[in-house]
């Protein structure tokens, strides 16, 4: 009898041909037509957009208040900028570009005489180009070193903080920010393993939660059928610990909190979301600030990416935009 054929050795994930889930170069703002229409941005107003990044939201608002508006845009990624300056000088028209936090937009008004706006948007998402920049660390499956800062030139790495973090709040990292039911197996088996193997690269964390907490499936009756699909809890995970290095909810409350006093009288906020805990914070200070006048209307239910978008732009599937007009 003939021997068997050698069987082909598997490749390690991270050696394998990983798609982009942006070609190079392209970058696809999210709903776009929905933040237009709800920001109705017209010629000679001030326009802010808190999350420049590619420029792509940036550009069409500019073209819209231009050519005697202004558009004022803050991006946490010092990498972002020049590119975005670009594409803006290309437009036309006045703006002004910034390397700070969103949270601190009062001072960057301030700092270029605005006094208020007529339209803000914070999308609050990842531009594609950073995800699949494997250098930043942002996703599982990408080899790297584990970072996920939005700003590399400050702050402290995912590494240090899964080095130095507790047990105890790195499963209330994973459970706020991730809603991952097995939020304390997979903090127990990153403090077991650190100890004599730190967990340094995005391979290394892969591997830690995959063994500590395998995928489940939903079988609650009557769950769409996205939800019946297998959860990966390391999707979850990944997403917390960037949300916990660059503080982004609490960088938020301090934008929703500071937002009455930006806009002007019947100016509108338009944010996008991409996580649950960011959409609760959003429809929470929007629905109060109706019930107490800030407001004189508020989306009622947030705007989805159309069918034909999600096809054409996989990672809008989870966005969330909603809206409020201030009195």
């Amino acid at each position: 009898m003939a021997d068997d054929p050698p069987k082909k050795k598997r490749r390690p994930f991270w050696r394998k041909r990983v798609r982009r889930s942006t070609a190079a170069g392209e970058h696809k703002p999210v709903l776009l037509a929905e933040v237009l229409d709800a920001l109705k941005p017209q010629p000679g107003q001030t326009v802010v957009d808190c999350t420049l990044g590619f420029a792509g939201h940036s550009v069409e608002l500019l073209k819209a208040v231009g050519p005697d508006g202004l558009l004022v845009a803050t991006d946490l990624d010092p990498a972002n900028l020049e590119p975005a300056r670009t594409k803006l000088d290309a437009v036309g028209g006045l703006f002004a570009l910034h390397h700070t936090n969103f949270a601190g937009l009062s001072y960057v008004l301030g700092a270029e005489g605005v006094a208020g706006v007529h339209g803000l948007l914070a999308d609050l998402g990842m531009s594609s180009m950073q995800v699949d920049d494997r250098g930043r660390g942002f996703s599982f499956m990408r080899a790297g070193a584990l970072d996920m800062r939005m700003d590399p030139t400050r702050g402290r790495t995912a590494a240090d903080l899964l080095a130095t973090l507790p047990e105890t709040e790195l499963a209330a990292a994973f459970r706020e920010f991730g809603d991952e039911p097995q939020a304390d197996a997979i903090a127990a088996a990153i403090v077991a393993r650190r100890d004599t193997d730190p967990v340094t690269t995005t391979q290394a964390l892969r591997e830690v939660v995959e063994a500590a907490a395998p995928v489940v499936l939903d079988r609650t009756p009557g769950a769409p059928p996205e939800r019946k699909q297998r959860l990966a809890p390391v999707t979850r995970v990944f997403q917390a610990l960037r949300i916990r290095v660059n503080r982004e909810l609490d960088n938020l409350r301090q934008l929703l909190r500071v937002l009455p006093d930006v806009l002007a009288p019947g100016g509108t906020a338009a944010i996008i979301s991409f996580h649950s805990g960011e959409d609760r914070l959003v429809k929470a200070a929007f629905r109060a600030g109706l019930r107490a006048g800030v407001y004189a209307a508020v989306s009622d239910d947030p705007t989805r990416p159309t069918f034909d978008e999600r096809k054409a732009n996989p990672r809008s599937r989870s966005a969330k935009l909603r809206w409020a007009r201030r009195a």
